[in-house]
């Protein structure tokens, strides 16, 4: 199995959620993707990883729980009725896994999610995060990349009269994005979280949270059939890669 006990060694376990419904496309996360359903890109990764000691997959569809139970994924049983809506935000379900895990397998030490939605990340990504998490012993890393648009340089709003404004402006005239602040697109779906702020906190940001940088060819995240297209495209240049 994907399990071993190490003697009472505190562990690594990886997490990925997987809803049932999609509005943007319909069944994505088992959808066929360069030969395996979208989830394995990111399953496998976790399940590959000597580092991470047990894995786990939280979903509301009895057919990827079927399949994450075939891989020897950690069976915590179907998600809770009530963490399946639309609404329901990734940290009470992390919450409810780890809890899950715990009562199982006993403490973990750090706790990984990957999105099923980016199969882009290479397998490097996972170990160069958990790296920085170790080094830095924030209360979460997560997984970003620098935006392509800027709000203090080209997002727009409107003012009351409907006029374009810049939507950050800055005391001084931002004429090329390299003059504006940093931003990032928090992309690339991975993250590293310390068990101890997950549940102690009620959401992502209200502790020590920095990011882990990826370049934006590997953040593409999947939320249209043009993304889908996409990222097959992608991946299909990238499949040389020694990198995978």
């Amino acid at each position: 199995g994907c399990w071993e006990d190490k003697g009472g060694a505190k562990m690594i376990v990886g997490h990925i959620g997987a809803r049932k419904g999609s509005k943007g496309v319909p069944g994505k996360n088992f959808r066929m993707l360069q030969g395996k359903p979208l989830i394995d890109w990111s399953l496998d990764q976790l399940l590959n990883n000597s580092r991470i000691d047990a894995v786990v997959v939280s979903t509301d569809d009895e057919e990827i729980y079927h399949h994450a139970c075939s891989k020897d994924t950690v069976d915590i049983g179907l998600r809770p009725a009530e963490l399946c809506t639309d609404t329901a935000a990734k940290w009470p379900v992390w919450q409810h896994s780890l809890a899950a895990v715990e009562e199982k397998l006993g403490e973990v030490s750090i706790f990984v999610d990957l999105d099923c939605t980016a199969p882009l990340r290479w397998d490097s990504d996972v170990d160069a995060a958990l790296d920085q998490f170790i080094a830095q012993r924030p209360d979460m890393l997560m997984s970003c990349c620098t935006a392509r648009k800027n709000p203090y340089f080209n997002l727009l709003e409107t003012d009351p009269d409907g006029r374009l404004q810049v939507s950050k402006p800055l005391g001084h005239l931002v004429v090329a994005r390299q003059q504006a602040p940093v931003v990032y697109e928090h992309a690339g779906g991975t993250y590293v979280v310390d068990p101890a702020y997950l549940k102690s906190a009620s959401s992502l940001f209200e502790g020590r949270v920095l990011p882990y940088i990826m370049p934006a060819e590997r953040c593409a995240d999947i939320d249209s059939e043009l993304d889908f297209k996409i990222v097959a495209l992608l991946m299909a240049e990238q499949e040389n890669s020694a990198n995978r």
